[in-house]
């Protein structure tokens, strides 16, 4: 059943009460039809931009893109974008339209949408419109252009991400034209901006059927992030790997944490491998150093996708570390809270499993009841509220100072004082480590 919320059935009455046709249009019924949630609903309607004004002349309107036909109702905070029906004209930057026609025709609207399962409107009175066949699409979940795809495509680039993203998200295969025109006009990518490629893959990473997107699209991914190209078909040679290198790091994927962080990750912590491989004499391929080569990729790439700053700072080092030693002793997991954080070491077990799933050949259930023990072990450690930082030392800076310490040896002794904390060789408690720092400072 499509239930429309209050401010979305105001709108429509408006519009309607005013002699128009109006409907919620594009993602809101695709969502409803596939009985998910909308995020937002957008309405198409027959007004003209200067008709819409007059009829919303005493709501809170925002005057969104007038020139496109389009302006934003806000009704009870919620915002509801109403735009005239339109055709586009050329797309000479392959993203947006030199010029927009408005039509009185809602199908003719549709038809200029990029695929049938958002080519579709509803009003309660009339119920789908749909003229390109998006409801047996998502019944046979699939991804199909509305009218000829490499047109849709060449109109805007970034639809060849989209097409991957929504795939990926709903779970849908792409259909086979549509995924002949993906492939051949992948090259296009390099008109779209950075930073609606990183939107989109963001969301491609985290969807359900992502393993298979990244199978089958690896070409197109390496016309945004090239860095990728070497891992196709690239044969680790070792016998802790049965898959090469990018069958390893999409079944990672798969098994990593549905978030941005923890799939970019997964997807960037073997990159640096095929500049580091040597075959030793035995015929075995190691790849030493790889984290920290891993790792230069890694931030060269988000860099130019201009991710921000937080999920750099939290990417990286997940790259380079992904292997590090792990076990359940108080002492070394106080190290790696040091190092990580409390939610970045629980991200960095759950990426360890990750990449012992993607090698093949490690046993499901032993993997998941390390990675189950190690949890429990951080959590149960967490709950005691160790010292693993500075902030938590029972002694501070001016301490060290009040013992004559200055500069430099202020932090070296503190550090110093973390450290046998940390190893149990000290308690976290003042008079201790003030009479252990006197003594340290006495050799300064």
């Amino acid at each position: 059943m499509m239930i429309l919320p209050d401010g979305a059935l105001f709108v429509l009455g408006r519009l309607c009460d005013a002699g128009h046709s109006a409907y919620v249009v594009g993602g809101c019924v695709r969502d409803m039809l596939m009985g998910d949630a909308p995020k937002d609903f957008d309405v198409c309607t027959s007004a003209l931009p200067e008709e819409m004004q007059k009829i919303f002349a005493d709501c809170h309107v925002v005057e969104t893109g007038l020139k496109h036909g389009t302006l934003t109702v806000v009704i009870d905070h919620e915002p509801y974008e109403v735009t005239t029906y339109r055709v586009d004209g050329e797309y000479t930057d392959r993203r947006h339209p030199d010029s927009v026609r408005f039509v009185s025709d809602v199908t003719e609207d549709l038809s200029r949408r990029d695929f049938t399962v958002n080519a579709m409107a509803y009003h309660p009175d009339t119920g789908v419109i749909d003229p390109f066949g998006g409801q047996d699409d998502i019944r046979r979940k699939i991804i199909r252009c509305v009218g000829d795809a490499p047109t849709r495509f060449g109109e805007d680039a970034l639809r060849i991400m989209r097409a991957l993203r929504f795939a990926s998200v709903k779970g849908f295969a792409i259909e086979k034209q549509t995924a002949e025109a993906v492939h051949e006009l992948a090259h296009t990518l390099t008109d779209v901006a950075v930073e609606r490629i990183r939107v989109e893959l963001a969301k491609l990473l985290c969807g359900t059927g992502c393993g298979d997107i990244l199978r089958a699209y690896h070409d197109v991914l390496c016309v945004a992030l090239p860095e990728l190209a070497p891992m196709k078909g690239f044969d680790q040679r070792n016998p802790h790997h049965r898959y090469d290198l990018w069958e390893h790091t999409v079944r990672a994927v798969e098994h990593a944490p549905a978030t941005e962080t923890a799939r970019l990750a997964m997807l960037l912590h073997d990159i640096g491998k095929p500049d580091c491989f040597h075959l030793d004499r035995h015929g075995v391929g190691h790849m030493y150093g790889h984290g920290q080569r891993s790792r230069e990729l890694a931030e060269q790439i988000l860099l130019r996708l201009k991710i921000d700053r937080a999920t750099l700072d939290a990417v990286l080092p997940l790259v380079e570390h992904h292997d590090i030693t792990m076990t359940g002793d108080a002492k070394l997991l106080k190290r790696r809270l040091n190092r990580f954080g409390p939610e970045g070491l629980r991200l960095l077990i759950q990426l360890q499993y990750a990449d012992a799933m993607g090698t093949g050949t490690a046993p499901q259930e032993a993997c998941a009841a390390r990675r189950d023990a190690l949890l429990d072990a951080l959590t149960a450690l967490l709950e005691t509220k160790p010292c693993f930082t500075l902030r938590e030392l029972a002694v501070n800076g001016r301490d060290m100072m009040a013992l004559g310490l200055q500069g430099r040896a202020v932090g070296a002794i503190l550090n110093r004082l973390l450290d046998d904390v940390m190893d149990e060789r000290l308690p976290n408690e003042r008079d201790a480590l003030l009479n252990a720092a006197a003594q340290w400072a006495q050799r300064v």
